[in-house]
């Protein structure tokens, strides 16, 4: 009798196959949609900062191996910035690693802080590399669900309380909060800090969007509150605020220990990379006040077109405080399975998005919902609206 071939991905990442952004990337290229799925910027960050990497590169700096924790002028500048928008004070050389982007962060915390079948609980929908990462450290994934109400997307703080048993090890927290746009508010970060401290957890923020808040929104990094100093891993990067995504610099900044353990498992990544962009990444996150203010708005104001376009073309919206993604509704188009919708999305209206769902462990929470991000030229966006408009009748199309 011969037995089945053993697979050859391993249990862990079974169910984890190619991600739902390559799916519709691959779909925008092929039939020549305006792709509003991925969050990438169609346009380059500051001049200044990318004349800064090519100074790098030209004068030799970070051509080979940069230090392992990250070059020291980008750790002190991190230091820096942290110490200047939130008050904490770290010590660059203790409490600041430098990763390839925080997609890396993440999988390096999570690997360095869990064990196997420790809980995680995460805020759903959630980015796609934290079920993974939580997969691959052989953590269990307990998701807490944002559920819209009042125009926004909520956490329900008794529901974040039942969710942690005595097998939690972690929570990995998210804001400003991608997919939704909810940005926690004071209220909700005080409740979660002090479940953290009570129930002695970990915790791991992912906060990549903390510049690009709107309409009052204010960003608090969790590390901030009573008790939550020694707990809290933070993680930010460049990419989102300044635009360049591809150079995939990112970092942690948590206690010296928190630090130590995040870097046992990081060097066993990448070890190190992007050392002339480490160097261009410093400079930028000293530039004046006035890129941050101009950034945000220059994002808010392509926010609007977006959602004014949206619910223009009959989706029912909602508007986000943060990030650069609008999360829509498409029942009010007589549809209801957003994966389907997505995938046919293309040939009707020559636009991609992503649908909600693929961020759910509860898929049919996120079934009606899509995401299209704004991070895009305001004639780009303008294009997509039109197209979207010029859709016609939708009736049908989530069942082909």
């Amino acid at each position: 009798m011969t037995s089945s071939p053993r697979p050859l991905l391993n249990r862990r990442l079974a169910a984890f196959g190619t991600t739902i952004f390559a799916e519709m990337s691959a779909l925008a290229l092929r039939t020549g949609s305006i792709n509003l799925g991925q969050g990438f910027p169609d346009t380059d960050g500051p001049e200044e900062v990318r004349e800064a990497a090519v100074r790098a590169l030209r004068d030799g700096r970070g051509n080979q191996y940069p230090p392992g924790p990250g070059v020291p002028e980008l750790r002190a500048a991190v230091a820096a910035h942290q110490q200047r928008r939130y008050g904490l004070s770290l010590d660059p050389d203790t409490e600041v690693l430098v990763t390839a982007g925080a997609t890396e962060a993440i999988a390096a915390a999570l690997l360095a802080l869990v064990e196997p079948g420790d809980e995680v609980v995460a805020l759903e929908p959630y980015y796609d590399s934290y079920a993974a990462c939580v997969a691959m450290a052989g953590g269990r994934r307990v998701p807490v669900t944002l559920r819209p109400q009042g125009g926004r997307f909520r956490l329900d703080l008794d529901e974040l309380r039942d969710a942690v048993t005595d097998r939690t090890r972690l929570l990995l927290i998210n804001t400003p909060h991608n997919p939704t746009g909810t940005v926690l508010t004071r209220e909700e970060l005080t409740a979660i800090a002090e479940l953290a401290v009570e129930r002695d957890l970990l915790v791991v923020t992912d906060e990549v969007y903390e510049h690009l808040v709107f309409d009052g929104a204010e960003h608090v990094p969790l590390a901030t509150f009573p008790g939550m100093r020694e707990r809290t891993v933070t993680i930010s990067s460049a990419g989102k605020t300044f635009s360049f995504t591809g150079w995939k610099v990112g970092w942690v900044t948590a206690s010296p220990e928190l630090v130590t353990a995040v870097r046992s498992a990081k060097q066993y990544l990448t070890y190190v990379s992007a050392g002339p962009f480490q160097y261009a990444v410093a400079e930028a996150l000293a530039l004046p006040e006035s890129y941050f203010t101009g950034f945000r708005d220059d994002l808010r104001a392509k926010r609007d077109v977006l959602v004014a376009g949206l619910e223009e073309a009959g989706f029912s919206v909602y508007r986000p405080s943060g990030t650069y993604f609008v999360t829509a509704d498409i029942r009010p188009l007589g549809e209801s399975d957003g994966i389907a919708f997505c995938r046919a999305l293309p040939e009707r209206a020559g636009v991609v998005a992503i649908p909600t769902a693929v961020f759910y462990d509860h898929r049919e929470a996120g079934a009606p919902f899509v995401r299209f991000a704004f991070c895009k030229q305001r004639p780009v966006l303008r294009e997509a609206a039109r197209r979207l408009k010029g859709m016609g009748d939708a009736k049908g199309a989530g069942g082909r």
